[in-house]
C-alpha cells in the first residue's frame, strides 16, 4: 500500500487521480483550499475511504509534510483569462505554492524525501505552428498562466539538482471530463446555450487543441511513476485534434440532437491577449513505458454534453 499526498484533490483532475488512487487501496492525503473550481462534494465520496484524511488549506501556507512516499501536485490556478486579470493569484498558487512544497521536501533529506510528481502543461512550450513539441522544447510561454506553470517546471529542476529532490513533471494536452468547471471550453458551451448565450470564442474559433481525456491522464500518471525514469519529464498527448470552432460545432449537434448553424450560435467578437493558436506534443516518451489513449472524443463528448444539459454549475 503507498501512502501518498494529492493536491488539488477537489479540483477536475486532481479529484479524478484521487480517486483512483482510493480504489487502489492506497492511503490519501488529500489538500485543497477549496476555491470556486473545487468541488466540495468530492469529499462526501472520498470520506468513505478509511484511507483518505482532508486537509483544507493553500500549499502556500503548508508547514508540515506527513511521511507520504509521493506528493502529486495538481494545485494551480489554470484559466488564462482570469490569469490576464488578476496574475497575483496565480503567481501566489503556481509559483510561491511549489516553492513551499519543495523547501518542506528539501527539510526531509535526513530522511526520505518524497517523490514530487508535477502536473504541468502543453502550454508551457508556447505556440507550435508545426510538428510537435519534445519534452526537450524550449519554454516560451505567452500569458500569466503558462509562464507562471513555466516558473514551476523551472523551480522543480532547480531544487533537484540543488538538493537532490526526486521527481517527474507531467505536461498533458487540454484535459475533458465530465465533472469540469465551466469556464473550460466544453461546459462553458454548455452553459451558454442552457442560459440562452452565445458561446464566446477567441480568435474566430481558430485556435487548436489536442484533447487528452482526465481518465487517460490519470493512466499516464500510473505509467510513469510505475515504469517511467525517476527525474524525468513526459509529455501526454489526446487522440484528438481540432480548431475550437469544431469543437464547437459537435456539442451543438450533442446539445440539439441534430446539425444547426454554427454561427447562430457563436460570438467570435471575443479576443484573448497573449492566446496561442496551437499547442502540439510528442509524447513517444510515456507512450514508449505502455500508455495509451483509451477514451474516444466523440464518444466521450455526447457523455459530458448530457450530463452537463442535466448539471447546472454556479
Amino acid at each position: 500500500m503507498k501512502v501518498v499526498c494529492v493536491t488539488g484533490c477537489l479540483g477536475f483532475m486532481g479529484s479524478y487521480f484521487t480517486r483512483a488512487c482510493l480504489q487502489k487501496g492506497w492511503r490519501v492525503w488529500g489538500i485543497d483550499l477549496n476555491t470556486y473550481a473545487a468541488n466540495r462534494q468530492h469529499l462526501d465520496e472520498f470520506a468513505r475511504y478509511e484511507t483518505f484524511k482532508f486537509t483544507e488549506g493553500d500549499i502556500a501556507d503548508l508547514t508540515h509534510l506527513y511521511e507520504v512516499s509521493h506528493i502529486f501536485n495538481f494545485a494551480a490556478e489554470t484559466h488564462v483569462d482570469n490569469s490576464i486579470m488578476h496574475s497575483d493569484t496565480f503567481l501566489h498558487s503556481n509559483v510561491i505554492g511549489m516553492q513551499n512544497l519543495l523547501e518542506l521536501i528539501r527539510r526531509r533529506s535526513n530522511y526520505e524525501m518524497p517523490a514530487l510528481i508535477h502536473l504541468s502543461t502543453d502550454e508551457v512550450y508556447g505556440d507550435c505552428d508545426r510538428g510537435k513539441n519534445p519534452e526537450q522544447a524550449p519554454l516560451t510561454p505567452s500569458n500569466p498562466y503558462s509562464a507562471s506553470k513555466a516558473a514551476a517546471d523551472m523551480l522543480l529542476l532547480a531544487w533537484s539538482r540543488t538538493y537532490g529532490i526526486p521527481f517527474n513533471i507531467v505536461r498533458p494536452t487540454n484535459n475533458y471530463g465530465i465533472g469540469q468547471y465551466p469556464e473550460k471550453l466544453i461546459p462553458k458551451a454548455v452553459k451558454c446555450l442552457s442560459l440562452g448565450k452565445k458561446i464566446p470564442l477567441h480568435a474566430g474559433g481558430t485556435p487548436v487543441r489536442n484533447w487528452l481525456h482526465v481518465e487517460d491522464t490519470v493512466n499516464a500518471i500510473f505509467c510513469v511513476i510505475e515504469r517511467g525514469e525517476r527525474g524525468k519529464i513526459y509529455n501526454v498527448a489526446g487522440n484528438y485534434e481540432a480548431p475550437n470552432l469544431d469543437v464547437v460545432s459537435k456539442i451543438l449537434q450533442c446539445y440539439f440532437g441534430k446539425p444547426v448553424k454554427t454561427e447562430d450560435y457563436v460570438d467570435l467578437a471575443h479576443e484573448r491577449r497573449g492566446g496561442d493558436m496551437r499547442y502540439a506534443l510528442d509524447d513517444a516518451a510515456v507512450r514508449a513505458l505502455g500508455f495509451k489513449n483509451e477514451k474516444v472524443f466523440d464518444d466521450e463528448l455526447a457523455k459530458i454534453v448530457e450530463h452537463c444539459k442535466q448539471t447546472f454549475v454556479w
